[in-house]
């Protein structure tokens, strides 16, 4: 690491500097604390998601005992996913996945031809199938949203315990110098003076000698 030069160009420029860091730090701080709120509420939405995706499954489990019923239907294919739709959205600096539809493949069958409960336990196994893809986007968002927060915080640390005390520190140290070398000034400039002063007096004592 250079070592710090001693110097008043020095001093402005970590000054400069000093104030720099003092400004921006605040705006990290507050990214930091807006991340952190994220971060909070996504953990609740995630428990709350958890929560809804097993009612589902409970829900489909305890209609599952219907499906001894023959229908003479493929029933993979009644919740077949064409692609899950998402956007995404800017917060706190960082672009976090937003859950918005599952297309679903399309799945015909004759209504005459199937039990009566047979439309809502397809729309059962889709609203599973939408719990656990919401679900899973919810994860993503927390992972995205704890990597910014991670990367903020170090930032932040590396402004409060590293850049800014080292700035002081070298302000501080340098204006230590500074002042040393202007009192050693002083001091050989006051020398400087008393020789004179006494080499004149010195003359004077010599013409009156002399005369």
């Amino acid at each position: 690491m250079a070592e710090v030069k001693l110097t008043k160009n020095e001093l402005r420029a970590q000054r400069t500097r000093l104030k720099q860091l003092e400004k921006y730090l605040p705006t990290l701080q507050l990214k930091k604390a807006m991340l952190q709120a994220e971060v909070n509420d996504v953990r609740q939405e995630i428990v709350r998601l958890g929560d809804a995706f097993h009612d589902q499954r409970l829900l489909v489990s305890s209609s599952s005992s219907l499906l001894s019923e023959r229908v003479g239907l493929n029933f993979q294919d009644m919740a077949k996913v064409v692609r899950i739709e998402k956007k995404y959205e800017n917060v706190a600096g960082v672009d976090i996945p937003q859950f918005e539809n599952v297309e679903f493949a399309p799945f015909d069958y004759s209504l005459f031809g199937t039990p009566p409960w047979f439309d809502a336990f397809v729309n059962q196994m889709r609203q599973l199938v939408i719990a656990k893809a919401k679900l899973l986007i919810a994860t993503e968002k927390k992972k995205a949203l704890e990597n910014e927060l991670r990367q903020v915080t170090i930032r932040v640390n590396l402004f409060e315990k590293n850049l800014i005390p080292k700035s002081q520190t070298n302000i501080k140290k340098i204006k230590v110098f500074l002042g040393d070398q202007e009192l050693a000034a002083v001091g050989q400039a006051k020398v400087a003076k008393a020789k004179i002063t006494l080499k004149r007096e010195l003359k004077i004592l010599e013409r009156t000698d002399e005369s």
